[in-house]
């Protein structure tokens, strides 16, 4: 299997394409801001050919890039329905302005396809598989995707914004719940074997394992004191 990503725009953003091989279909995960032109460099140099974009959340430092990257290829975006509307209207995600310079930058609105992701869900998508799971805290419409192990390589998990190295996605803007990350990190992340890798909307690739050993906030929720702790701001 190739992923390919790279951090992206203002917020350092992760964005994947996710691959059975080079010169294959691929998936593309989260194209924040100004990730087009990295989207198109990786599918060159990896001779893929895209036919799905899919996205953990709305927040516009994950799909800022969706219309231009979705209307190169002519292939359909897939967001939870809670989160849908943060494509039309970022500003009303966060709150607040984003500022208008930042927003000068951006193509705002939705795709020409949109589909709908659903808890539980299995997709299916350039020779692929991933399972969905709805993980709200950081936003209402939060999810995961996770990819099954196989005899060559553990399972995968692209945690979007509930979980990073050694921490956990914000919960101070509108949608966000403390005590609904607590409950999407137990029930979504504690679950998954040691081994499973992953990778987050920001910051460094890490495992379950680790994160369960030394991620305060995981340690807390495992305990089951997960009230007592507070997550920092990094990203949206």
């Amino acid at each position: 299997m190739l992923i390919a990503g790279f951090p992206a725009g203002a917020w350092g953003t992760n964005c994947y394409l996710v691959a059975p091989a080079a010169g294959e279909e691929c998936v593309i995960i989260d194209p924040g801001h100004q990730a087009a032109e990295g989207v198109e460099e990786a599918l060159r140099k990896h001779r893929l050919k895209p036919i799905a974009v899919v996205l953990t959340h709305g927040h516009i430092d994950h799909v800022a890039s969706v219309v231009p990257v979705c209307g190169a290829h002519d292939v359909p975006a897939w967001i939870h329905p809670e989160d849908r509307f943060m494509m039309s209207d970022p500003e009303k995600a966060l709150g607040r302005s984003i500022g208008m310079p930042l927003m000068g930058e951006l193509t705002v609105g939705e795709p020409d396809e949109v589909k709908e992701l659903t808890d539980g869900a299995r997709l299916e998508l350039a020779g692929l598989e991933f399972s969905v799971a709805h993980a709200p805290g950081h936003t209402k419409g939060s999810v995961t995707f996770r990819m099954p192990e196989t005899a060559e390589i553990p399972s995968v998990f692209f945690s979007g914004d509930l979980l990073f190295a050694g921490s956990i996605g914000r919960t101070d803007l509108p949608g966000g719940s403390h005590a609904e990350i607590l409950d999407s990190l137990a029930r979504v992340c504690l679950p998954l074997d040691d081994s499973t890798v992953v990778l987050s909307g920001h910051g460094p690739q890490t495992t379950i394992g680790q994160e369960r050993a030394t991620n305060p906030y995981l340690r807390e929720v495992a305990a089951g004191q997960g009230a007592h702790v507070k997550a920092p701001r990094r990203g949206m």
